[in-house]
């Protein structure tokens, strides 16, 4: 009987610390979204994918102490993983702009409604507004045009992105409309 009580207290450590790692993980993305301003929906993506790792890595733990063995769960996650992996390899950049967007969303300097100039080749540049940063994708408001383009996040995220302060794009803009009239 002291057995089932050592286990079940195990198994309570690892809900408390399950449940105050996503309180503090929820905390880490609410003050991103005030620091970056950026969407709701974003927010719910992140935390979902987070929350999801968290909980299989508590359910492992939890299996663990309650006795089943280890190689038990090591077949199972690779039978898992081995079906997950075929099905990742034929749309592997769908997980690379998943994983992308993650980084995106906790690291990247670009927000949304940022003026941004994306260095394609030496010659060539994309300057326009960020519209929007989904999961798979970033919306580019183009200065040129105006028209939208997207752009996948794996790319975004490989290119040279340089953030246009305001004011140097309005006096760029005010000079180029005073050689166009001149």
């Amino acid at each position: 009987m002291e057995i089932y009580h050592t286990k079940l207290i195990e198994s309570l450590a690892v809900i408390a610390l399950f449940i105050l790692f996503r309180v503090l993980i929820n905390q880490l993305i609410n003050k991103t979204i005030i620091d970056k301003v950026v969407q709701k929906s974003r927010s719910r993506l992140v935390r979902r994918a987070i929350n999801l790792i968290n909980f299989l890595i508590c359910t492992t733990l939890i299996m663990i102490i309650w006795g089943v063995k280890q190689s038990e769960i090591a077949v199972f996650a690779g039978s898992v993983l081995t079906i997950v992996g075929v099905a990742f390899f034929a749309q592997w950049s769908l997980l690379s702009n998943i994983t992308s967007s993650i980084i995106l969303f906790f690291g990247h300097p670009v927000k949304i409604g940022d003026s941004i100039s994306i260095m394609e080749t030496k010659d060539y540049e994309i300057r326009g507004e960020v519209l929007n940063i989904g999961l798979f994708f970033t919306r580019i408001k183009l200065y040129e045009t105006l028209d939208e383009i997207t752009m996948p996040n794996n790319i975004f995220i490989l290119k040279t992105v340089r953030k246009i302060n305001p004011l140097t794009a309005e006096l760029k803009q005010d000079s180029i409309t005073n050689q166009e009239t001149i």
